[in-house]
């Protein structure tokens, strides 16, 4: 597939003077001025953020209201619920609301719907168990911003309702007691990409302040807020920037015995972004997809290091059960797409009888990285068929649902990830609005687009540079780990790794080997050959083999010299 290579303007001379003000290499400051980092402020917490960087929490909508109203059951010792999601979001924000709520004394309750037999959000049988156990307040988190029905449900029975959410608002807001969501059309609140467990940090961030707590009553759970944020591919930009930068260096120390556990099991010895985004993330997601959601929480609460372990192993289980069942059901989409002039396709639109729609997410965004089209995936159990979707940049997938919703039972997500719900009977309808909509946004012409940081040379080649750029981390949504370019590199030897998944490359600069890997590129080693010279786009890293660092790069895209 062609890729485009967008390289930013140069403005060398910020790009100095950033570098002489704040006393950093020329790289990186390059890079600052490539993420519009360029106000002092800016910068400074960017680089290092402070707990005083964090906004005012009642600059959010309906935060004093929210506020009250549990000080309130606080006091009043009521019966409290929080009303959480299966995701590592939805884990993590209940997490970290229900033991804030026991330190002040309250034990709530709390209810995560299973993701197999209830799909995401609120629901009229959940609502029902919870009245029938006679609690007074409900908080939702992560979830409810398109709960109309089911918040009206519990107003008719009595039970007040507090939101906290991040993901986009319907036509119209439940009418909760309150409804705390930065993505509400009348948001003033200066950031709107927090994560759920972000918009939860808020919320007992604004007790604490409330209650006139000491301040590490709040931020002693940042750690756990991180892990959530890091997961949840929310922007790494601003508050989130915060979040994760301060909540890394708590999880070096963490307290809670299933998370230190966790990360103890998934083999990762350093502890950055992605070590959460690929040995933590996948193991707690795994339990939501395959139906145990409660194993994950249960994992955060407790204090016990012989039940940590017990669940962790739970967990790795579940991961490879998710593994086996997402080959499964990708190899089955792949040969349905064979069938087609895939060329042709402007989006895709599968479905399937029985497939696990605790995983077709992950399939969707495997198939969108091979073929760089807008992706749902269906299951259907007899009428009712459950889907996932995943986009690319420049495709609003939710706008697209808003358009096609009229096939639709339901549906809710963001602009690169939903989820629905559809009859069979509506599946063709849908499938052809679906792709007109795709036609009449020019799909066609949107090409996956490499953004290039800088050309590097031999002399960039070392540990220092590889030390310097991480400084910028953590890396996720919009602060990618920096891409750049090597020119005019000679190969010395070229194979493919992995039965073909994987290329494997040594490099030549005058008299310079350079190692590099290229992960699912295997196939481009019958597309070049020794001798060859090409340019490269990549990410310097360090590739710890036994008692050797070397500097490697990580290849995303390669082509021939001009």
């Amino acid at each position: 597939m062609n890729k485009k290579w967008e390289y930013y303007e140069q403005n060398d001379e910020k790009v100095m003077e950033i570098s002489n003000k704040f006393n950093i290499s020329n790289l990186l400051s390059k890079i600052l001025v490539n993420r519009g980092i360029v106000d002092d402020e800016q910068i400074k917490i960017f680089l290092n953020p402070t707990r005083n960087d964090f906004y005012n929490p009642f600059l959010m909508p309906d935060m004093e209201i929210a506020v009250d109203r549990i000080i309130k059951a606080i006091k009043n010792n009521e019966k409290v619920v929080i009303y959480g999601d299966y995701d590592v979001d939805g884990i993590t924000s209940t997490t970290v609301l229900k033991k804030f709520l026991a330190e002040r004394g309250l034990d709530a309750g709390y209810y995560i719907p299973n993701r197999l037999e209830e799909g995401y959000g609120l629901n009229q049988e959940a609502i029902e168990k919870i009245i029938d156990q006679k609690y007074t307040l409900m908080i939702t988190v992560d979830c409810g911003i398109s709960g109309i029905e089911e918040v009206e449900l519990c107003n008719q029975l009595g039970i007040d309702v507090i939101i906290t959410d991040h993901h986009e608002q319907l036509e119209e807001l439940p009418k909760a007691l309150a409804v705390i969501d930065a993505k509400r059309r009348d948001n003033t609140y200066p950031f709107r990409g927090l994560a759920g467990c972000g918009v939860v940090f808020k919320l007992i961030q604004a007790i604490s302040i409330k209650l006139e707590l000491e301040d590490k009553e709040y931020l002693k759970y940042l750690d756990i807020v991180c892990v959530g944020t890091i997961s949840d591919i929310v922007p790494l930009v601003d508050e989130n920037r915060v979040i994760a930068k301060l909540g890394l260096m708590l999880i070096k120390q963490t307290k809670n015995i299933g998370l230190k556990t966790l990360i103890k099991e998934s083999g990762y010895k350093k502890i950055d972004s992605s070590t959460i985004s690929f040995g933590v993330a996948p193991r707690i997601n795994a339990c939501g997809r395959m139906g145990y959601q409660n194993e994950a929480l249960e994992l955060f609460l407790t204090d016990n290091i012989q039940k940590a372990r017990e669940i962790t192993v739970k967990l790795n289980k579940f991961n490879s059960q998710r593994q086996a069942k997402e080959k499964e059901i990708f190899e089955q989409a792949i040969s349905k797409l064979e069938k087609e002039d895939i060329d042709k396709l402007n989006s895709i639109v599968l479905c399937g009888d029985n497939w696990h729609h605790g995983v077709i997410g992950i399939v969707a965004s495997k198939i969108v990285e091979k073929f760089f089209k807008p992706t749902i995936l269906i299951c259907f159990e007899g009428d009712e068929g459950k889907g996932s979707g995943r986009s690319l940049p420049g495709f609003d997938l939710h706008d697209a649902l808003v358009k096609s919703s009229e096939y639709l039972e339901k549906y809710g997500g963001h602009e690169m990830a939903v989820g629905i719900s559809l009859k069979k009977d509506m599946y063709d309808g849908f499938k052809k609005k679906f792709d007109e909509i795709a036609v009449s946004q020019n799909i066609k012409n949107i090409l996956p687009v490499i953004h290039i940081d800088g050309i590097i040379t031999s002399k960039d080649m070392n540990k220092e540079t590889v030390k310097e750029i991480e400084k910028l981390e953590p890396f996720g949504e919009k602060n990618k780990t920096p891409i750049f370019v090597y020119k005019n590199l000679k190969i010395d030897s070229i194979r493919a790794l992995s039965e073909g998944k994987h290329l494997k490359l040594t490099l030549k600069d005058d008299n310079l080997f350079i190692n590099a890997i290229g992960f699912n590129l295997g196939y481009l080693s019958e597309e070049y050959t020794i001798g060859d010279r090409v340019d490269i786009a990549g990410i310097l890293e360090i590739n710890s083999f036994g008692n050797q660092e070397i500097v490697q790069i990580n290849i995303k895209d390669i082509m021939k010299s001009i």
